[in-house]
């Protein structure tokens, strides 16, 4: 099972990053009515939440800085942004193509241990590892959305 996991970090985190490297960078900010966040909080969030949920961010790794929680966490919102703090687009996907090169080091004996307390109903590292990937997936789809919705006000604007 640990191996295929890896195997799907990979292939999902090449989707994602393919996906975001082709955006146009003047709609990562732009946040369609009735949207709670825009294209570059999603990047963000998957950044964070994959490193909150595989390495413990922010009380056991350092790879990101700690503000990212505030930034990019569950119920943070754009609008909240102090717009010195929020990282460049270019740095979020140099920190999205490091952790995927970490997620790939992990042993993959790790998937089968037992967490030491119940998440969502999940209950070993592996079935972290699987939510982390299906919320990759999940925002990967609302950026498309958003991308999409963008395009279309900007043609019938």
């Amino acid at each position: 099972m640990g191996q295929t996991i890896l195997k799907q970090f990979e292939m999902t985190r090449n989707f994602f990053l393919k996906k975001v490297e082709a955006l146009p960078i003047d709609i990562l900010e732009v946040q369609p009515e009735g949207f709670n966040n825009n294209i570059l909080w999603h990047i963000g969030h998957v950044l964070t939440v994959t490193e909150q949920f595989m390495f413990g961010f922010p009380k056991k790794t350092t790879f990101l800085p700690e503000n990212y929680v505030e930034l990019f966490g569950n119920g943070s919102k754009p609008s909240n942004w102090i717009e010195e703090e929020v990282p460049q687009i270019e740095e979020l996907i140099s920190q999205l193509k490091e952790q995927v090169v970490r997620l790939k080091e992990i042993p993959v004996e790790s998937f089968e241990q037992v967490l030491q307390k119940p998440f969502l109903g999940l209950e070993t590292y592996g079935e972290l590892a699987q939510m982390a990937l299906f919320h990759e997936a999940h925002h990967l789809g609302q950026i498309h959305t958003i991308q999409r919705v963008i395009s279309t006000q900007s043609i019938t604007n």
